[in-house]
Formats: structure tokens, sequence, C-alpha cells
């Protein structure tokens, strides 16, 4: 198969596209704007593969990505491309509008076209996965879970832009019968991400002595989801999925912030001693505008149907996220120089 990735070259895309041509015989096509996040220093295990091409293009561009349709002749696209920061998304929206809709929504177009010209075998097999969020559903209390028939709430500019992209998939299904599938993934971690998120933050801001910054009392919840668990979760839904259906995406891994802060204090305090617990550099700050309490992914559904679940553990994955933060800090260096110093954003 050929496989069109968007954002192949951002932290979940990259893992998607090393699993493929590691662990397939398949061809992969990544197209990527290279923003700030978006790096292929984390493709260079898999960048002289034959079955590996890149080109640097925006999805908001259409007569680009017509062009690769034409040349490439994917058999499916997996839609990863977007702006995903939430407190960036505070500081600016417009780009969040412009790459989570109008990109999605000139991708939908294009793929629609290409799809209408295909033979009929080929067009029975061809699907469009389109990668999305759990915060689309909104927040959660103490307690319950987010199903694939959770209403609709976001609430932040990022959450809402890709609640927007949600439903043009969607449209694109029922009214033209675009064979497309949607997934919606809980909070991702894991090596190659940019240092913007809170785990690599905490990481790196422990590793430098600086305070390591919590929002509010570290309360809110988030279900933790290992950046390759996702990965051949998704790989699955586009070998296996049913056309039209959305599956969640969780790592059954949840934890208040302030938890996942002292486990990686505690982590170092075991893989690089020092003076000081690292616990002590743990600094309260004011909490993000419209912070949602808690997010919580019943994945049930991918499980029973496709035979899906993640292979680790929050305790596995956050030891193996540390040790290859440690082992690749010139890849820091490299992502964020003269783009990011760890500051923060979206107060508002």
């Amino acid at each position: 198969m050929n496989i069109l990735v968007t954002g192949g070259a951002g932290f979940i895309g990259s893992a998607l596209v090393r699993l493929i041509i590691q662990n397939t015989r398949h061809s992969v096509f990544n197209l990527d704007k290279l923003t700030y996040a978006g790096h292929l220093e984390s493709l260079k295990k898999i960048d002289n593969s034959d079955r590996y091409h890149f080109k640097e293009v925006d999805i908001c561009n259409s007569s680009e990505v017509r062009a690769i349709f034409s040349n490439f002749k994917p058999d499916a696209v997996m839609h990863l491309a977007a702006e995903s920061h939430v407190d960036r998304s505070i500081d600016g929206s417009a780009e969040f509008i412009k790459t989570n809709i109008v990109g999605t929504h000139t991708l939908l177009e294009e793929a629609k076209n290409y799809w209408l010209n295909l033979e009929e075998t080929k067009k029975e097999k061809f699907r469009f996965l389109h990668v999305s969020t759990d915060e689309v559903y909104g927040a959660l209390g103490d307690t319950g879970f987010f199903t694939e028939g959770t209403p609709y709430d976001p609430r932040s500019p990022y959450s809402s832009s890709k609640a927007s992209s949600d439903h043009l998939v969607r449209a694109w299904f029922h009214t033209y019968g675009l064979p497309t599938l949607i997934t919606n993934c809980s909070n991702n971690y894991g090596p190659y991400q940019f240092p913007e998120k809170l785990i690599p933050v905490v990481i790196l801001k422990a590793l430098q002595g600086e305070k390591i910054p919590v929002y509010g009392k570290g309360e809110n919840v988030r279900d933790w989801l290992y950046v390759d668990d996702h990965a051949r979760a998704l790989w699955k839904v586009v070998e296996k999925g049913v056309v039209g259906e959305t599956y969640n995406i969780g790592g059954h891994n949840e934890k208040q912030n302030i938890e996942v802060v002292r486990i990686i204090c505690e982590t170092l305090d075991n893989l690089v001693p020092k003076g000081i617990k690292y616990r002590e550099q743990i600094s309260f700050v004011t909490d993000r505008p419209g912070h949602d309490f808690r997010y919580a992914i019943d994945a049930s559904k991918i499980e029973k149907e496709l035979g899906w679940t993640p292979e680790e553990t929050f305790e596995t994955g956050i030891k193996a996220t540390i040790k290859w933060y440690l082992e690749n800090m010139d890849w820091v260096e490299t992502v964020t120089d003269k783009n990011y110093n760890l500051e923060r954003l979206g107060t508002g």
C-alpha cells in the first residue's frame, strides 16, 4: 500500500511513520509544513528507506496536495497535521483555525476528488483516517468516561478547531460517501515530543535546576497514552476499522498532573541523583484559562472490535521517556534552538 501521512514530522506523526517503515512493507509519503513542532530529525532512523518520501507542504495548499495525490496515488490517508498546543491556541487562535479547519477541508476535497476517479476495487479499499483528540468532548467531573457517543463540548480554541474538523470529516462521509474513519485519543507522551507539553517540560526544567511549573493545584486529571501505543492503534484502525466509525484511543492511565510531576521527579532522583530531591523544584503557578478538570477515555470499543490494547503502563512508559530525553539532549537542543526556551505560554 501507499500511505499518505500528513504531519509526519510531528510527535505522533513521526512515531507512526517510523512504525510503518520499520514494521511493514508499505510506502509512506510524509507531507509536513515543518512548523516549530515538525522536525525531520525525528525521522533519521528511517529517512534512507526507499519506501519513504517527504515533501514540505502546507495542507492548505490545494494545488500541492492535488499533485501529491496524483503522483503518489495513495491507498490510504492518515491525517495528523494539526496545531495542537492548547496554550498556543489561547495566545493566537488564527493558525489553529487555518490549519485544523481550513487545512482539513482542503485535504478532504482533494481526497474526495482523487477517490471518485479511482477504479472500483481501489475505491472500495481506500481509507481516510482523521486523527483527533478527546478534548473535543469537553471536561469530566470526578467520575465517568468519554465514549464515542459523548456529545461534543469543546472549551478551548484548540479543541474547538479539532471539533470543527471532526464534523467536516463526518460530513464528507455522509454527503459524498468518502470512506472516512475518526480517532479521538487521550494525552500522548514519549520520545521526540516537542518540549512545550507537560512531561518534557518537567523533565527538562528539573534537569536544568529551574522551577517546575504546575498549573493551579495540579489536581487536573489526564489519561496518558504512550505514543508508540497510539501509533499501533492508528495502524490497526486503518487496517481493520469500519468505515464511518469513530474509535476512542486511551492509555488506561488516569493521573493528576501533580502525580505525574512527582513520578518524574522520583524517577530522576534514581537516574540522575543530586544534592536535593527534584520535587523541591515544584512551583505552583496561576492556572490556565478555562483549564478542563478531567479527561478519561473509555477505549473498550477499539479493544473489543479491533483487538487493540496499550502495551505500556505509565510506569514503564515514563521511565522509557525520561531515559530517552537523558540520552538525546542533542535532539532537544536542535529542535528548540532559536525556537522555544521553555517559557510559559497561554496565560490569556
